[in-house]
């Protein structure tokens, strides 16, 4: 095999060298069964023993009550759950709250407009995205039907790190670029979903955690594939389910918790994320950080160069020396380094010798 390349790619991103060896063991041929996970029915035992133990596994990680909560696997990725969750829970003579930090809370809130009223109650995009907003003491009307965030914001790099008080209105968070990188109090969400494409696994799976009172709330004038109640009365499995992505996502979260678990990985996560961060504080301004140090994301570290020709040899010569995905968002442009649970620390700190390296010859 040929050296594996750094990888910073936002998603999909880096999977575990482990996982993937292990997956490779079996595409042929699964638990013995003279066929591939690929080729089973979506109706048979492993599959559906695939699915119970994912679910198992995710809540277990998240530190959620199994009583409490229901772990769903579904396709669309967080795009489709913008539309899906106004779909559901802005029900008639309710709004929504949505709290603006980023390109794709900015995005959740305007498909929940297509659906329902969807009001803003705290946005930074008049400070450009270059911090979280302010939501202590946020004010929640009273015919809220949810509040929703986006905790961590992959493209510009900032993540909250204090969450609002909601009283008895649902909180609900796309954590798709953070969840399980750190230890928060998961159980203050009502629900959660993440796209699996950056710590859970590849792309093609969403999970959805979700309080189990929360699906008597699910309007019922919806049709039943876009339901919440859909998914969890037949255990994710009311059509087919990318089944290999699911396997592969399985995979990735025995991976977590041989790691150590949410606790273990993010005092790694901290640590790597710093190996870059100190360099670009460290530069004397040849390196420009985007972000408000106070809500610097451990997951997306992003920065600037002086001149967008620097950033495009930067890039270049980053490839040359085996690094992938480097090139900032096409939207905002700069430079971003993804380093979720699976990046290794060493590529972290190849990349901070990378930069120091870069600085000296063109700074």
């Amino acid at each position: 095999m040929a050296t594996r390349l750094y990888n910073f790619n936002p998603g999909p991103a880096a999977l575990p060298l482990e996982v993937l060896e292990e997956a490779k063991q079996t595409t042929v041929q699964y638990g013995g069964r003279g066929i591939s996970i690929m080729e089973m029915s979506h109706r048979s035992k492993p599959v559906e023993q695939l699915v119970a133990e994912s679910e198992q596994l995710l809540l277990e990680l998240a530190g959620l009550p199994r009583n409490e909560y229901r772990a769903l696997f579904m396709g669309g990725g967080a795009s489709a759950q913008f539309a899906m969750l106004p779909l559901n829970l802005l029900t008639e003579g309710h709004a929504a709250d949505y709290i603006l930090s980023g390109s794709f809370s900015e995005k959740a809130h305007q498909e929940a407009q297509y659906i329902g009223e969807a009001r803003i109650a705290a946005s930074s995009k008049e400070e450009q995205w270059h911090r979280t907003p302010d939501v202590r003491g946020l004010n929640i009307q009273a015919d809220a039907a949810y509040v929703h965030m986006t905790t961590n914001n992959t493209i510009e790099g900032s993540r909250f790190n204090t969450f609002p008080d909601t009283g008895n209105v649902p909180l609900i968070a796309d954590m798709t670029s953070d969840l399980l990188s750190r230890e928060l109090d998961y159980s203050r969400f009502s629900m959660i979903y993440a796209g699996a494409q950056k710590n859970l696994g590849p792309a093609g799976i969403t999970a959805v955690i979700i309080r189990r009172d929360m699906l008597e709330r699910c309007s019922k004038q919806i049709p039943l594939i876009w339901r919440y109640a859909t998914y969890a009365s037949n255990d994710s499995l009311y059509n087919t389910p990318p089944v290999h992505a699911l396997y592969m996502t399985k995979l990735v979260l025995e991976w977590t918790k041989r790691q150590g678990g949410v606790p273990q990985l993010e005092t790694v996560n901290r640590d790597k994320a710093a190996l870059i961060y100190d360099v670009i504080d460290r530069s004397g301004g040849f390196y420009e950080g985007i972000i408000e140090k106070s809500d610097r994301s451990d997951m997306n570290v992003t920065w600037r160069l002086a001149s967008k020709e620097l950033e495009q040899l930067f890039v270049q010569e980053s490839e040359q020396q085996g690094f992938e995905g480097l090139a900032g968002h096409r939207s905002v442009g700069g430079i971003r380094a993804s380093a979720y649970n699976a990046v290794p620390r060493t590529a972290c700190q190849a990349l901070a010798d990378f930069m120091a390296d870069f600085q000296r010859r063109k700074g």
